[in-house]
């Protein structure tokens, strides 16, 4: 397939989000399982910001700097057999004057309407903003989230105090989240020996108050997997390798780079494949085996005529 046919595809052809969840609804059971939510940077280093709208800079995670690329924010599905694909996602265009926040929150409200009712929310410490957490609640949604060390709470009807202050147990504690409602608090240690808060909220109080440590890692446990997704969509789907600069053009690539990943996923749901990288593993040795008996033959060939020129002159 030549570059220009690819180009004229990109440039041609229109998707949105809803295209992608309508290919695959009927190969998940969208009842019951968890959604989260993440944003992503696919570094684009070499590219004119004033060239393409959709370039910017932003804040990465990975680089722990500011990096030049696209920011994809994206609502990840996980059912109950453990089956995973992105059902939603905007890419952050500084012309619609809108937050990362306004993005998640319109793309929670659409995928209720499309028929996806999860079990659980999750998403981290970014996306915890009031807005965020009172749309969920009013929805009626389970959550879990990452809050800031700093958030105000209040145990039995005392004074507000930064979540950071608390003594938390590791079966975690119920506390007062300022303008919100009651939460229980857990609090992981990492290697660095920094501290994160995490809240779980559920509708029925009691039910919060008996939500358990290992409860609270099961569904952080499910989360991790948005992380390894965005992972995926780099190494295996290429979806930082495209050569056009019309921001309808660039939002194709990404929805084809996305249907790549949700078919790999779907192969190894069905045990086609054992994980998502081994298609693109087994094309890499395909390829490197091709070429290597290619030149093995040609220098075969070159052996071949050396002995036989030797043969003449002798």
């Amino acid at each position: 397939m030549s570059h220009d046919s690819v180009n004229r595809f990109l440039l041609r052809e229109r998707y949105d989000p809803k295209d992608l969840l309508d290919e695959v609804k009927l190969q998940i059971n969208l009842v019951g399982g968890t959604l989260s939510g993440d944003d992503t940077v696919i570094d684009k280093p070499h590219s004119d910001p004033s060239l393409a709208e959709l370039i910017g800079y932003f804040w990465s995670g990975r680089h722990h700097r500011i990096v030049k690329g696209i920011q994809l924010i994206t609502l990840y599905y996980t059912d109950l057999l453990g089956k995973s694909i992105p059902v939603n996602y905007r890419i952050y265009n500084k012309q619609e004057v809108k937050t990362k926040n306004d993005y998640l929150r319109e793309m929670i409200t659409e995928v209720l309407d499309w028929g996806v009712k999860p079990k659980m929310v999750t998403t981290d410490a970014w996306y915890s903003s009031l807005d965020n957490l009172r749309l969920l609640k009013n929805k009626g949604l389970v959550f879990l989230v990452g809050i800031a060390k700093n958030r105000l709470v209040a145990i039995d009807g005392g004074k507000y105090t930064q979540v950071k202050e608390l003594e938390i147990p590791e079966s975690g504690l119920l506390t007062y989240l300022k303008k919100l409602g009651y939460v229980k608090v857990f609090r992981r240690t990492f290697k660095n020996e920094s501290d994160r808060y995490y809240i779980m909220y559920l509708p029925d109080l009691d039910v919060t108050k008996q939500l358990t440590r290992m409860e609270f890692n099961e569904f952080h446990s499910i989360h991790w997997g948005i992380e390894c997704y965005h992972r995926a969509i780099k190494q295996v789907c290429g979806i930082s390798q495209f050569m056009v600069r019309t921001s309808e053009a660039i939002k194709t690539h990404f929805f084809c780079a996305i249907r790549a990943f949700t078919q790999l996923e779907l192969m190894r749901a069905e045990e086609l494949i054992e994980n998502w990288y081994e298609v693109q593993r087994s094309l890499y040795l395909e390829v490197a085996r091709e070429f290597i008996l290619k030149h093995l033959k040609k220098k075969s060939d070159l052996l071949h005529i050396t002995r036989f020129l030797s043969m003449r002159k002798s």
